[in-house]
């Protein structure tokens, strides 16, 4: 999950070859908005941006061109409403990797290292497990002290923003037809790695639950090929605080 760095040989290498990484521009800026927000229409995007639909449209047809964004069905949680879903603009895996190229490959490696030196099978993905669990173990101090004290409405939105300071561009917002939010992130560094080895995922879902207090769902991952990172939170009350469970992987809804 932390940020990484890149080399030439990452850069040449893998389907991010023939990617152009966006500039300083207007185009740069609606690439920026993507990452930021999640999947966007063209109006989402003119309307953050300031600029004209017809603008808009003309930059998202150079970044398609490019392989940095590609168009989607836009997902619906919830009660679908009449006509057909609007059309969305997600970041393709090469428009991330123009923004944020992480040591994937090696982070890979080191953990099926570290799974074949566990003895592979169950003990080993019991490591990996473990691993991903102590990795994120100063980020979660770092969190609870900061959420100490703090009513239980107001926990997710103050996770969002800490969780921005720390690159992951999160927002919370009211989950549609449930008592409850949702803690969207749309920016995962590690999303390539976290495909393989969802215990990353699932220690970052468990770290959400105990600073919280409450259980969470996954409802979505950019890991699975999701726009976002989407966990579900329901009605915080302190009186059912860490009774259950946190809910790994994507909702199988």
């Amino acid at each position: 999950m932390d940020p990484g760095g890149s080399t030439a040989k990452d850069q040449a290498a893998g389907p991010a070859a023939g990617a152009a990484v966006p500039g300083d521009g207007t185009r740069n800026r609606v690439a920026r908005s993507i990452l930021d927000h999640g999947p966007s229409t063209a109006a989402d995007l003119a309307h953050r941006l300031e600029l004209t639909p017809a603008a808009v449209r003309r930059h998202l047809d150079v970044l398609v061109a490019e392989g940095i964004v590609e168009p989607r069905d836009q997902r619906v949680y919830g009660t679908r409403g009449r006509g057909r879903p609007a059309k969305v603009f997600a970041l393709t895996d090469c428009g991330r990797d123009a923004f944020d190229q992480a040591y994937d490959q090696l982070a890979a490696d080191a953990l099926r290292w570290i799974a074949q030196s566990a003895g592979g099978g169950v003990r080993g993905e019991a490591a990996v497990a473990a691993f991903a669990r102590d990795r994120v173990a100063e980020q979660a101090e770092r969190y609870a002290a900061e959420l100490a004290g703090m009513p239980p409405e107001s926990r997710v939105e103050a996770l969002a923003r800490l969780l921005s300071e720390d690159g992951y561009a999160a927002t919370a917002r009211s989950a549609p037809g449930a008592p409850g939010e949702q803690l969207c992130q749309h920016h995962c560094p590690v999303a390539h790695t976290a495909e393989q080895y969802p215990q990353l995922c699932e220690a970052e879902t468990e770290v959400f639950s105990r600073l919280l207090g409450t259980h969470v769902q996954r409802l979505a991952t950019i890991a699975h090929g999701d726009g976002v990172c989407t966990t579900f939170v329901p009605e915080i009350r302190e009186h059912h605080a860490r009774r259950q469970p946190p809910t790994s992987g994507r909702n199988p809804a």
